[in-house]
């Protein structure tokens, strides 16, 4: 299968992009009449067919439609510290695009060693991992925030959730398996974890701790697990 971000799709008839009209006809060799798919990164899944072979504005003709196509049953927001290595966190970028998350949010905490990001090129990054893994909703990437002003924002009704290393008396994912509200936020620090300041403040915003295990995972790692678990207990 043939798998194509069109995010601005909206009639029976559509031109790709220059970049992905030459992945089409150039690099795979399509010709007319050659069926292939498209996402348009809010749920619609499109079936089509090429009517125009043009390495730089390949025309396809719509012939089915599949809204919300593969919906989870949950909401996943992880709010991430950026990392020093650019190539981990787009690793994470990729594979929790690939699992199933919604948005991610880079947060700029005391320890954190990166504070800045590539917010086009990860948006490459989970645009083509969604093509990978058949993801018809494009996952919200935001501009890095202070952490202190992300606990000030309104998170929806969320079970808001901090993964951190310290002793503390915290939950695991599985405790959240009945619950009703299938909506999740999870903060997730950088390598030097969260200072005990940032723990305390966000507990006093009603950010519950959260156990990932004995283990101590690097910060991609365990914002994967993470994303996993939660997938596991929807399922």
């Amino acid at each position: 299968m043939h798998l194509f971000y069109t995010p601005n799709i909206n009639t029976s008839t559509y031109t790709l992009s220059e970049e992905e009209s030459k992945h089409c006809i150039r690099v795979l060799r399509l010709v007319e009449g050659d069926h292939i798919f498209l996402v348009d990164g809010k749920g619609g899944f499109y079936e089509t067919h090429i009517i125009e072979a043009h390495p730089k504005r390949c025309m396809v003709q719509v012939l089915d439609v599949k809204l919300n196509y593969a919906q989870r049953n949950y909401q996943l927001h992880i709010a991430i510290s950026p990392l020093k290595s650019l190539d981990r966190f787009e690793w994470f970028l990729e594979k929790a695009t690939e699992i199933g998350i919604d948005e991610i949010t880079p947060i700029i905490t005391q320890r954190s060693e990166k504070r800045d990001l590539k917010v086009e090129r990860s948006n490459k990054i989970i645009e083509s991992a969604m093509k990978q893994s058949k993801k018809a909703f494009h996952p919200k990437l935001n501009e890095a925030i202070a952490f202190n002003k992300f606990l000030e924002l309104e998170h929806d009704g969320a079970i808001k959730l901090i993964a951190h290393c310290l002793e503390d008396d915290k939950k695991s994912i599985d405790d959240f398996r009945n619950e009703s509200n299938k909506k999740y936020l999870i903060l997730i620090g950088p390598e030097g974890d969260f200072t005990e300041d940032e723990i305390n403040l966000a507990k006093q915003k009603g950010f519950i701790p959260l156990s990932l295990g004995e283990a101590r995972l690097r910060t991609e790692t365990a914002a994967i697990k993470a994303t996993a678990l939660i997938a596991f207990i929807n399922e």
